[in-house]
């Protein structure tokens, strides 16, 4: 079974939202304390944007505090990421990803924000 399955993203406008969602396999969603989203962005580093542990304690990057909501819903072993009011500089690579003790990457998803 794989570990961690992307849905979501796409082409989006400036301004608009978009919701990726990450499905996490059942024999390690209860050993997981900490879930959380990266980012690869044309020609940058990967950062890490928003983390939720489980129970419920969230932080985000400063790039992205205010616009973007990490969520979990435990009962489904899923992870969301809403983003909100995006910009082109959100476009790139998002990678659902858990935060130890086991490290684990999804398959990534592409996020393009047209201006």
């Amino acid at each position: 079974q794989v570990p961690l399955v992307e849905s979501g993203g796409g082409l989006v406008q400036a301004g608009g939202s978009l919701r990726l969602s990450c499905a996490v396999s059942g024999s390690i969603f209860s050993r997981i304390n900490v879930m959380g989203w990266d980012r690869q962005a044309p020609g940058k580093q990967r950062e890490l944007v928003a983390t939720i542990s489980n129970g419920g304690t969230t932080n985000y990057a400063d790039s992205v505090k205010g616009r973007f909501t990490i969520s979990r819903d435990n009962a489904k072993n899923t992870v969301y990421l809403q983003m909100n009011s995006l910009k082109p500089e959100d476009t790139g690579v998002y990678y659902c990803r858990t935060v130890g003790p086991l490290y684990y990457w999804a398959q990534g998803t592409q996020v393009t924000v047209a201006s």
